[in-house]
Formats: C-alpha cells, sequence, structure tokens
C-alpha cells in the first residue's frame, strides 16, 4: 500500500540497526508504522509506536498484532527484521544454541507471518518484507548455523510467496550485505569453542568487523524495503548495498567456476 493511502506497517527488531532506520524510513513515506522491542521503549520522537514482543513466543506474537489492529484497525505491511547473529565453527555450537537461533530467525519470521496472515487474507491485501542477508545465498566460514537460518529463510519466503498471492498478499526479501551496525557487537558466540579453530575463528570476527566497518550505511537497507513495500509487482528479492549487489551480480552472470575464484575474497574470513 503506497504513502498516500495511509498504510500500516510493523516492524520487528526496531529498538535500533537496520530495524530503527527502516520504521524511520516507512514513517517518513507516510506509513503509521509499529515497532517492536522485547523490552519496554518509548515511542520515537518521528511517530514511531513501539511495543513490546518476543518473537521467540506464540502467545507475544499473537498480542502484538492483536494490539496493532485494536489501535489501527488493520495491518498492510509487515517486516520481520528481528534476528540475532552466531559467529564459530559449525562443531563449535551445542544444538541447544542451533534451536535458539533458528528460534529467532526462522521460528521469529514463521510466528510473526502466521499471526498477520489471516488479517490479510480478510483485507485481500497485504505485504510481507523478510530481512534475509546475502549469506542466505553463498557459504561463509564460521557462519553456518547464521547462513543456514537465513537460507531457510529464503526457501520460507519464496514458497508462502507461490501460496498468497493469489490472495492479494505479496512475501518478498531484502537482502543486505555489509551493513554498518552495532550488529558485531551483539553477536553471540559459540557455546563450545574448541581451541582447534581458535586462531582462525579470531581471524574471521577481524575480517568481520573489517567488513561492517567498511559496510554500507542502514539507511540503504531502508530504502529497499520500502520499494520492496510499495512496488505494485514487487521481485522476489531485493539486494541492499554495494556488496550484496556484487555477489547477486557475479552468482547470476559468471560461470560457477569464475564465481568461486571471485568470492574467495568474500568469503576468505579465516584470513
Amino acid at each position: 500500500m503506497s504513502k498516500t493511502e495511509g498504510g500500516v506497517a510493523l516492524v520487528t527488531g526496531a529498538s535500533s540497526g537496520i530495524g530503527l532506520v527502516t520504521a524511520q524510513a516507512l514513517r517518513r513515506d507516510g506509513y503509521r508504522v509499529f515497532g517492536t522491542s522485547r523490552k519496554p521503549m518509548p515511542d520515537t520522537a518521528d511517530g514511531i509506536t513501539m511495543l513490546i514482543c518476543d518473537v521467540t513466543d506464540d502467545a507475544s506474537a499473537q498480542s502484538v498484532v492483536d494490539d496493532v489492529l485494536s489501535r489501527a484497525g488493520r495491518i498492510d505491511l509487515l517486516v520481520n527484521n528481528a534476528g540475532i547473529g552466531l559467529l564459530g565453527g559449525a562443531e563449535e555450537s551445542t544444538t541447544a544454541q542451533a534451536k535458539a537461533i533458528f528460534d529467532v530467525n526462522v521460528f521469529g519470521i514463521i510466528r510473526m507471518t502466521n499471526a498477520v496472515l489471516p488479517v490479510m487474507r480478510q483485507q485481500r491485501s497485504g505485504r510481507i518484507v523478510n530481512l534475509s542477508s546475502i549469506l542466505g545465498l553463498i557459504p561463509a566460514p564460521y557462519n553456518a548455523l547464521y547462513a543456514s537460518t537465513k537460507h531457510a529463510v529464503e526457501g520460507y519466503s519464496e514458497s508462502l510467496d507461490h501460496e498468497v498471492r493469489s490472495l492479494g498478499i505479496r512475501v518478498v526479501l531484502v537482502e543486505p550485505g555489509g551493513t554498518s551496525t552495532s550488529f558485531e557487537e551483539n553477536i553471540t558466540r559459540a557455546d563450545r569453542p574448541l581451541a582447534v579453530y581458535d586462531a582462525v575463528r579470531a581471524n574471521a570476527e577481524k575480517r568481520m568487523r573489517e567488513v561492517i566497518a567498511e559496510g554500507d550505511a542502514p539507511e540503504l537497507v531502508a530504502e529497499a524495503v520500502v520499494k520492496a513495500a510499495n512496488a505494485p509487482s514487487p521481485r522476489r528479492r531485493y539486494t541492499a548495498g554495494k556488496i550484496a549487489g556484487q555477489v547477486r551480480f557475479i552468482r547470476r552472470f559468471l560461470p560457477e567456476s569464475f564465481v568461486d575464484k571471485s568470492l574467495r575474497k568474500f568469503n576468505r574470513l579465516a584470513g
């Protein structure tokens, strides 16, 4: 729904970073915006209503949707932004930790989506924008579990889009690359680190910090979300930022052997 129609948007994980900047961009675009955070936060000065939501809890996800409906009467746009990172070798995480990151990054999206779909079906309209990552397309050392969650989001979103588009609902992906936020400061570390990986893991973290420091402004991701939200006939995927765009171009147009060679520097997180 365009800004001239006064759409209602719900953005998860809007307390800081990409989520906050996206909520602000949607507000400027004319949406009535509700943002969520895990802890109580005051409404923002620019008119974003902040609500509490834990995307790992079914009741909390349904409650925040019900709250938005009671205040605004409809939901035109859901932006599933809430997520967590995880840095470590694949075998350095217990299955409990693996389940925890999937619970936020994948099942959190499923919970929120399931909560809004009945509303959008009744409206016969709606847009769901899921924040993926360029790691949902390519491998990266010491990001196996995080990348797995984003691969899952890609498959879920594309399949769901086919299921609901005849009902007036579209599901779209936004894929950031390296984005300059505090994401790396809040990243989770593997819960059973192994000494054999210490040196290369440290190099991977160093490289990740460099990529983030040199990364795109979060406003570029917000612009991609607004574009995905407003496009009358949206594409399935929108890349956000120079790294994501370059990687997608390489993957799409060049031979596999050249792809692997060209992406080696990007993926050489082990130094």
